[in-house]
């Protein structure tokens, strides 16, 4: 029985596989009513499963969805993965919740997004235009303030140039807060395509920030032909910067940390309630902040505690880009040392800082602990045994008694099957498994023909989505590095007839219900073409950066 449970345990241990996992991301957070924003719902497993997202349709309208397929060999070991995208339109403003979507027999997480009315229409009926915005003209120093910046066009244009706003007046930091974003928006029946960057601006004195207007210039794409450069700019801002407001009376030496969220949390090596003496325990105090750069955390001091001695060690700094901003990190780390027997109580941890949302001074805390340090010695001697008592009226080699028993004699046999078992099943697991042999590419110009065809017949028979569908895929094929994510970017790509072609099928996906659209026209222009080489086809996402090679920049403008 022994034997046999043995040898059931490693074969249900090879057997067992973890079940799939669906991660749900978005790519923004906080859009508004007449704009699309990206959701990616990622397995770590190649499944067959599409996923169910009709559960998305009360609140939003669901895009052509596209699907990528990722395999690695680590080690002998194959792993694969899935990604689904899909681009999303809500139906109405207010807190809209993307509930768990199911992939097989797995579910994602839910998220929300927070949706508004627009804010802003386009000047006349303008072709492109340029937008700036700061979420607080009233600020303080050392706060952040985040520059939107939003290109809009509805057609396709040329070489490109972003210029971002100048900055004036009182000392400032900037920081690009993460990468370029790019979406669709319908202002008055018309699609746009939107490209986004946010800048993180900190103040470093009091006083007024000028902003000048942003400025966009391209050649733009009209009916076939190509005009001259064209300039657009933007309204300039202004933000006001306030001093630095008093110290909370309860904490006059307070580090002025000014920020949208912050938590405190720590974390410990082991249990903190109970250690020996002169064994280390460590303890990590992360704070963590929004709005806020990590070099600006201040550290946080323990305060002397008779009993224990602290030792600090070099902290870590981090930070991530969220729909707030940045979000600085600052990870302390302190070894604990416990140097007599007794009871210790750590004091509580405070923090001041100040909400520039609430416009009011509020401490993070951690409570205070009580550690019972065990005084460490030699382990104590266990007692000689007690000795025998022996009846003395019975002669001691009176009797000889001789027991004869295998059972010891098996217990070794049994062992030893069980080493060799035990051997036998090493060997098996670990011995060299050649991976699979995977199928031969096909080549891509023929994975590039099929999607054309894919594309031709569709048009021919009048199913948009099919022909967006197969053009996005014919897209991603040509363009790997920079693959486009609707037909309006590959518009920009292309030659006439077909760019003009496809705007307007593009403006069919946004536009009313009547819209034209002739798929035989879209048929014929996909048989003769030209892919625009790279400086006349210069996608209006790939904009220069806030500040190449440089982390940051300072400095009065």
């Amino acid at each position: 029985m022994v034997i046999a449970r043995f040898l059931i345990i490693p074969f249900l241990l090879l057997s067992l596989q973890a079940q799939a996992a669906v991660t749900a991301s978005i790519d923004r957070a906080d859009i508004e009513l007449n704009e699309s924003f990206t959701l990616e719902l990622t397995t770590d497993q190649n499944i067959d499963a599409l996923p169910d997202v009709s559960v998305l349709e009360k609140d939003f309208r669901v895009g052509q969805p596209s699907q990528l397929s990722n395999t690695t060999i680590l080690n002998g070991q194959i792993r694969r993965s899935k990604t689904w995208s899909y681009v999303l339109m809500p139906k109405r403003a207010g807190q809209l919740v993307i509930p768990a979507i199911s992939v097989g027999n797995a579910s994602s997480n839910p998220l929300v997004v927070d949706v508004t009315e627009p804010s802003y229409s386009p000047p006349g009926e303008a072709e492109v235009f340029i937008t700036t915005e700061v979420d607080f003209d009233e600020t303080y120093v050392q706060a952040q303030v985040l520059l939107t910046t939003k290109i809009y066009r509805s057609v396709a244009v040329r070489q490109p140039a972003l210029r971002d706003p100048t900055v004036s007046g009182a000392e400032v930091l900037q920081e690009l807060a993460g990468d370029n974003r790019s979406y669709e928006a319908v202002i008055n029946g018309t699609p746009y395509h939107v490209i986004e960057r946010v800048i993180a601006i900190y103040p470093q004195e009091s006083g007024e920030i000028e902003l000048s207007p942003a400025r966009f210039e391209a050649r733009v794409l009209r009916n076939g032909r190509i005009t001259g450069r064209k300039v657009f700019e933007s309204d300039p801002l202004t933000v006001t910067v306030l001093p630095t407001p008093p110290m909370p009376a309860d904490y006059p030496n307070a580090v002025w940390l000014p920020a949208r969220d912050l938590v405190l949390s720590e974390n410990w090596s082991r249990n903190a309630e109970e250690i020996t003496a002169g064994e280390p325990l460590t303890r990590h105090v992360t704070v963590s902040a929004l709005g806020q750069l990590e070099t600006q955390i201040p550290a946080i001091e323990p305060p002397e505690v008779d009993g224990i001695n602290v030792y600090p060690d070099k902290p870590e700094l981090s930070r991530k880009v969220e729909p707030g901003g940045i979000r600085g990190v600052r990870k302390d780390q302190y070894a604990l040392i416990g140097v007599a027997a007794g009871t210790v109580v750590l004091p509580a941890l405070e923090l001041p800082w100040w909400n520039v949302e609430e416009g009011a001074w509020e401490v993070a805390r951690l409570p205070e602990r009580s550690v019972e340090i065990i005084a460490s010695g030699p382990p104590p001697v266990e007692p000689p045994p007690e000795p025998v008592l022996v009846d003395e009226t019975v002669p001691v080699d009176a009797v000889t008694v001789t027991v004869h028993s295998d059972f010891w004699r098996r217990v070794s046999e049994i062992l030893a099957a069980l080493l060799l078992l035990t051997l036998f099943a090493w060997w098996w697991s670990s011995r060299p498994r050649s991976a699979p042999r995977e199928p031969a590419p096909v080549p891509i110009y023929k994975q590039q023909a099929k999607c054309l065809k894919t594309a031709r017949k569709a048009a021919l028979a009048g199913d948009a989505a099919a022909v967006r569908g197969a053009l996005i895929e014919w897209g991603k094929l040509q363009w790997p590095e920079q693959p486009p994510r609707s037909i309006g970017i590959i518009a920009e790509r292309v030659s006439a007839p077909l760019a003009d072609e496809l705007l307007t099928l593009s403006r069919l996906s946004y536009g009313p219900s009547g819209s034209d659209w002739n798929g035989a026209a879209l048929a014929k222009a996909l048989r003769s073409f030209a892919v625009l080489k790279d400086e006349d086809a210069t996608a209006t996402e790939l904009l220069p950066p806030l500040a190449p090679e440089a982390v940051a920049t300072s400095g009065r403008s």
